[in-house]
């Protein structure tokens, strides 16, 4: 079969390949690939900046954002030939730690974990795959290639999760939603605020394309005069920070309302510095009861949460998140960089 592969560590190492059909393990389910999402983990690992290959291999298969169609399943297996699925990314740590031995392995606490398609095992851009029944999702058949997104959106849904953990320690019904950023993440962050009933504003830096237009179709409010301009209206209750962009995460943490919530879920560049007063920012915190917190990854329950959202979602909005499918021995084009992109999607078969 036909896969996308790449030598961790080694820019410009990325090929279509011949490699082995796979061999379902017992009770493993056998899934023909129907499409990967392409996200900036994927085009980073192509860089060579990180990524490791299964144990004994020089080259790891791409793609964690999945979406298939079971062709074989193992009586018991609790799915049948025909099902839509996504496989979860993350694997337990073999020891395990406290967090993956109760079921949290997003929460992984000594880095033993791994992860299709990153560390460890190979991914789901390939033509066929298989998948422990324990780290499939069913997906409803309506949902068809919008089912590609609920990897990005577990992670947004394990983001509201925290977020209203965090929240119920005391009173909360927040109102005010700002997102930073209106990537996948940040506009799939604004949906299920939406679907909170919340008021949902998102901030980016484009003035065309289609990103405004997705969050006023929302029904959000859409801005790109800055971080000031965005909050003049009210402090947000909580911030969703999509961007990784220090100077945001500095500025999220010092406009929320009292008692406020900021989840970090961008992953920031390292040796860019921002000078801040950070007594200052320290006493907003305190003093107001502030919480800042990091989100990544997800486990099982989050990727049952993205699906109920999705499934909930206008099948039309979700649809043009996908900016373009790409064939996958034109997969190329997929890691290029293209004004208006928002999704790109490899098409498998």
């Amino acid at each position: 079969m036909r896969a996308l592969t790449v030598q961790p560590g080694v820019a410009g190492s990325l090929a279509v390949e011949d490699v082995e059909d796979p061999r379902p393990g017992p009770g493993e389910l056998l899934v023909d690939g129907l499409a990967v999402g392409i996200c900036g983990t994927d085009k980073e690992i192509a860089a060579g900046e990180y990524g490791w290959a299964p144990p004994g291999a020089q080259r790891l298969v791409l793609g964690h954002e999945s979406l298939g169609r079971v062709r074989e399943a193992a009586a018991g297996s609790g799915f049948d030939p025909g099902d839509l699925v996504v496989g979860v990314v993350r694997r337990p740590d073999p020891v395990p730690c406290g967090a993956c031995a109760h079921g949290a392995f997003d929460m992984c606490r000594n880095g033993e974990y791994t992860e299709r398609g990153i560390k460890q095992l190979h991914g789901y851009a390939s033509q066929s795959w298989s998948l422990a029944p324990d780290y499939a999702v069913r997906l409803s058949p309506d949902l068809g290639d919008v089912g590609v997104l609920v990897e990005p959106t577990s992670v947004v849904a394990k983001a509201w999760a925290e977020i209203e953990a965090i929240g119920n320690r005391s009173w909360f019904e927040p109102e005010r939603v700002l997102v930073t950023g209106a990537g996948p993440i940040g506009l799939l962050a604004a949906m299920l605020g939406r679907q909170r009933g919340l008021d949902v504003h998102v901030l980016d830096q484009v003035r065309n394309g289609p990103k405004p237009d997705l969050v006023a179709d929302l029904g959000a409010t859409y801005h790109c005069e800055g971080f000031d301009a965005a909050v003049a209206g009210g402090r947000p209750d909580v911030v969703i920070e999509a961007t990784g962009a220090a100077p945001l995460v500095l500025d999220a943490m010092e406009a929320t309302a009292a008692y406020g919530i900021v989840c970090l879920t961008g992953v920031s560049t390292p040796g860019r510095s921002v000078s801040v007063d950070a007594g200052a920012l320290n006493r907003s915190i305190v003093l107001e009861n502030d919480v800042v917190f990091g989100s990544v990854n997800a486990n099982l329950r989050h990727y049952g949460l993205a699906a109920e959202a999705l499934a909930a979602g206008d099948p039309g909005w979700l649809a043009r998140l996908t900016s373009r499918r790409v064939p996958l021995e034109s997969f190329a084009e997929a890691f290029e960089e293209r004004d208006g992109d928002v999704k790109v999607v490899l098409d498998l078969q």
